[in-house]
């Protein structure tokens, strides 16, 4: 009521229910929305219990955006005739990420909605976009010589230090930390999470940006895991790009990829050193990694205790025989010793027989030797003595007297220079036959 006092009226409305029959009614039976032929894509294809085949038809535009989709069903009694009629034509499976030509009819259901039913299609549409897209990356990254170079890496016996490239807050993430760190092992693992956006055009530049910040810490970590949760198919898209599988293929670390469910197949899975279907099944593989090298651990353990108890036991065996023979190698060595000592001690007098007659035939040998050195000693001796004779005789004062020479005398002393002299000075002179008296009268060249 306004301040008039006046009620207004309200709008009459209809129900929704009613409201989805008008629709129903002016969509169905509409013969331009009925067995039309429609160029689409399919995604998230799937086949229930009942043999009907859901999917859903999408469009792209040139970036690969996606800009229109629909629900689309090929019913059950529809769909092993479309399914061999396509198989037969292009040799492949109908599967997601198709691009085909289908004939559909427009429905509408006041409960479940608008949904287009897939009448026929026609196979000579064969692979779709998203297919001739992934293939053309796979060749060329095959081309390149990239695409397997991340499963050539070496993994390490046990890969513990997780770096982890996912949305955080994302039940795929959740799942995958509950898995590795509940596991019923004990085996302890150490994750860094490296946030990204995992759908959406953000895709690519935030899961590049995550691994660019994983390699400038790459010693840190043994492996890196990239995952995210279920969805449709065309939610994916985003992880067939060539920019992010070049990256992930000579990543320096071994990638692992969990992305999806099992049916999904992205470009990053051809590049990866490990594909696994989801992120519980990533961590899944880890902790089979762990409790493998944890069981060869075990029977190393084994193998070690065993081999030492044998040892020990074996050693033990080998002490006692050792311990018991004792006795008898002693008895046996001094047995032996005696022996050898009373044949010495018999030999000895015949030893010592031996011995100085060898002594006694060496010393005769030097006797004879030293009279025949003495012998040639006294003859060089004499030769010697000769010798010195003859030249003492050859050099005596009165053989030099004779051949004409005189000595001086002044006093009792021989003049030997003109310095000992002095004018008046009496000498004697002494001649081979006798002596002279003399006056000294002059001395040339003389001090004086």
């Amino acid at each position: 009521m306004n301040s008039l006092g006046y009620i207004p009226q309200q709008p009459q409305g209809m129900t929704l229910s009613e409201f989805n029959a008008l629709i129903e009614a002016h969509i169905n039976g509409q013969a331009d929305i009925q067995n039309q032929w429609v160029i689409a894509e399919t995604s998230d294809l799937r086949l229930n219990r009942s043999g009907h085949c859901y999917t859903e038809l999408i469009e792209k535009d040139s970036k690969g955006v996606t800009v229109a989709k629909v629900d689309a069903a090929i019913w059950a009694n529809n769909y092993a005739k479309l399914y061999y009629k396509f198989k037969e034509a292009t040799g492949q499976v109908l599967a997601s990420g198709m691009k085909v030509l289908v004939n559909v009819t427009a429905n509408y259901h006041h409960l479940y909605g608008l949904k287009v039913k897939i009448n026929d299609i026609d196979p000579n549409y064969t692979l779709g976009d998203m297919a001739r897209q992934r293939q053309e990356i796979i060749n060329r990254l095959t081309a390149e010589g990239i695409i397997d170079m991340n499963k050539e890496l070496p993994w390490p016996e046990v890969p513990q230090r997780i770096a982890i490239i996912s949305a955080e807050g994302a039940a795929g993430y959740g799942d995958f930390m509950n898995q590795l760190q509940g596991n019923s092992y004990g085996l302890q693992f150490y994750t860094c999470l490296f946030s990204a956006v995992m759908q959406g055009s953000q895709t690519v530049p935030t899961v590049l940006a995550a691994l660019d910040h994983v390699n400038d810490h790459i010693d840190l970590f043994d492996c890196v895991v990239i995952i995210r949760g279920g969805g449709s198919t065309s939610d994916l898209n985003s992880f067939d790009n060539y920019d992010l599988a070049s990256t992930v293929a000579q990543f320096p670390i071994p990638v692992i990829v969990g992305i999806g469910h099992e049916r999904d197949v992205t470009v990053l899975d051809y590049v990866a050193a490990m594909r696994v279907k989801t992120p519980t099944a990533a961590a899944e593989w880890l902790i089979q990694r762990g409790t493998t090298a944890l069981a060869r651990l075990n029977e190393l353990q084994d193998a070690v205790v065993t081999s030492v108890r044998d040892t020990v036991a074996q050693a033990r065996e080998q002490l006692a025989y050792f311990t018991s023979m004792i006795p008898a190698t002693a008895r046996r060595i001094i047995d032996t010793n005696r022996v050898r000592l009373d044949n010495h001690a018999k030999n000895i007098p015949f030893a010592a027989a031996n011995l100085i007659m060898g002594q006694r035939t060496r010393l005769e040998r030097i006797v004879e030797r030293m009279g025949d050195i003495v012998t040639g000693a006294m003859q060089r001796e004499q030769q010697r003595l000769q010798a010195l004779n003859d030249k003492a005789t050859l050099l005596s004062p009165v053989n030099t007297l004779r051949r004409g020479y005189s000595l001086v005398k002044l006093g009792d002393k021989y003049v030997t220079s003109t310095d000992q002299l002095a004018p008046s000075d009496k000498v004697t002179l002494q001649f081979a036959n006798g002596t002279a008296a003399a006056t000294v009268t002059n001395i040339p060249n003389s001090k004086e």
